[in-house]
């Protein structure tokens, strides 16, 4: 069963836009396309995918238990949450910025290091999340979590560059 509620459609499109409107205000490159583009993004795709995903790390790891459950539930999140995942990020700022050609190899570069540089940080962050947390409070948890990890993308441009 997929889940995609109103609920989580509001949470999605109000926390994700928050941490990206951060980093904008931060690095001085706020527009109004990006904070709905960010909007819609947060409302659509993260508010389907995530949830569901969460969902699917519960069934495949309900017959582990212990420490291969837990290390399964953190390897799972961080593995979601992955170079391609923070690439497809950056390239939604930059298209809702109306810098189209700025989606390139280099952004994905920057992407892959932004994750290796932070996997401590998120190992940390996705244990608390799919091990501590309740299913039906994660998503709302790893939206938090990805505000403030958006704020670190988009400035990882300036980081990593």
């Amino acid at each position: 069963m997929t889940t995609y509620t109103k609920n989580n459609i509001l949470k999605g499109a109000l926390i994700y836009c928050a941490g990206d409107t951060i980093a904008a205000i931060l690095l001085d490159e706020f527009s109004i396309y990006r904070l709905l583009g960010m909007m819609f993004v947060g409302a659509t795709f993260y508010a389907f995918e995530i949830p569901n995903y969460f969902d699917w790390i519960v069934k495949k790891t309900k017959n582990s238990s212990g420490i291969k459950q837990t290390l399964a539930k953190t390897g799972l999140a961080i593995a979601y949450f992955n170079p391609l995942w923070i690439f497809r990020h950056l390239a939604f700022i930059k298209l809702f910025s109306g810098n189209y050609e700025l989606i390139n190899m280099d952004l994905f570069s920057i992407a892959l290091l932004s994750f290796t540089v932070n996997i401590p940080i998120s190992f940390v962050a996705n244990y608390l999340i799919q091990n501590k947390i309740k299913l039906n409070w994660r998503f709302m948890a790893s939206a938090i979590f990805s505000a403030l990890m958006a704020i670190y993308y988009a400035m990882s441009e300036t980081i990593f560059k």
